[in-house]
């Protein structure tokens, strides 16, 4: 199990999020030591499933980075944890990551499934083989959701 401290920024204006993108400055915490990751997710390419590109870097230093991103003029807009079990396995002959989530904040337990792209012309093929996992592992239609967990913590925070 490793944890997630995740703190997501945007511009006082909320642009990324008025776009649908996300920066997001994680460290994740385990039995093996931290490290701390950059992402950012463009906006979503795929709205039955919520699917965004992300691009992430390994940073060494992760009070530089977030200085870094605050002199850019981004802020933080929400930070919260997610308790996290992760599953390689190969699929299709696709690399996949399955990961088992809790957020302390929000009810429920949620299953992440993912795989690389190439290229935006090899996404049809990539979602339809996640589907295809998801049912496999009897995850059906109705049990998928895109709500994110930044939309269900700020939903859980305001409602206490």
């Amino acid at each position: 199990m490793v944890r997630y401290h995740d703190v997501y920024f945007d511009q006082p204006d909320e642009l990324l999020t008025k776009s649908d993108r996300e920066l997001r400055l994680r460290t994740i915490v385990g039995d093996r030591g931290s490290k701390h990751v950059l992402t950012f997710k463009d906006a979503t390419v795929d709205p039955e499933t919520g699917s965004k590109p992300e691009h992430e870097t390994v940073i060494e230093d992760r009070d530089a980075a977030e200085s870094i991103i605050v002199r850019l003029g981004y802020r933080p807009r929400i930070a919260f944890t997610k308790d996290c079990e992760n599953y390689t396995f190969t699929m299709a002959g696709r690399q996949m990551i399955a990961t088992v989530v809790m957020v302390p904040e929000i009810d429920g337990v949620f299953l992440e499934l993912e795989t690389q792209v190439s290229g935006q012309d090899e996404l049809p093929h990539a979602l339809a083989d996640l589907r295809d996992a998801l049912a496999d592992l009897g995850v059906g239609d109705d049990q998928l959701t895109t709500e994110l967990y930044t939309t269900a913590v700020a939903d859980s925070r305001r409602r206490r």
